[in-house]
């Protein structure tokens, strides 16, 4: 199953086109140990980064005349990024239950196919950055549930 994906390329046309290049990805990969340290491997004239973390598979791909030490580099950054988001428990329940946030690390890591940033604690700070509406109602909520507990002890050391 499919957790997130971009594409900046037309080399793959139609959807079954990306499915089926995603497929021969898999195929040629999952049967490998690339658990600590991201591999490189080629196929069809595709350079392919990727690292394993529990049931996650991370994939970069380029053009066989890219390098792979910056596709590695981009690999890294998105998958520090990822951990950082996700509080170091990268699996796929919380990579889902986060989607919103990792597609933000890809569009800040990659912008059209140029890459943009690959350093995580920056991603993750501009990823926050968008995401402040919803942090500002919790920290809300936790003002007032403060305000509430404070009433209460008042007026329970008024009532002595």
């Amino acid at each position: 199953m499919r957790v997130a994906v971009k594409y900046y390329s037309d080399d793959w046309p139609t959807n079954s086109a990306k499915l089926a290049f995603e497929k021969s990805v898999f195929t040629k990969t999952h049967k490998t140990n690339a658990r600590s340290e991201a591999e490189i491997t080629m196929l069809e004239n595709n350079i392919i980064v990727y690292k394993f973390v529990q049931d996650l598979h991370f994939f970069v791909t380029g053009g066989d005349d890219e390098n792979e030490l910056i596709l590695a580099t981009v690999l890294n950054g998105f998958f520090d990024s990822v951990a950082l988001l996700l509080r170091n428990n990268v699996d796929k329940r919380e990579a889902l239950e986060n989607l919103d946030l990792i597609l933000l690390c890809l569009d800040e890591i990659v912008d059209g196919g140029m890459i943009l940033e690959t350093e995580a604690n920056v991603i993750v700070g501009k990823v926050g950055t968008n995401n402040l509406d919803s942090a500002g109602s919790l920290t809300e909520q936790t003002i007032t549930q403060a305000l509430a507990t404070a009433r209460e002890q008042f007026t329970r050391s008024l009532l002595r």
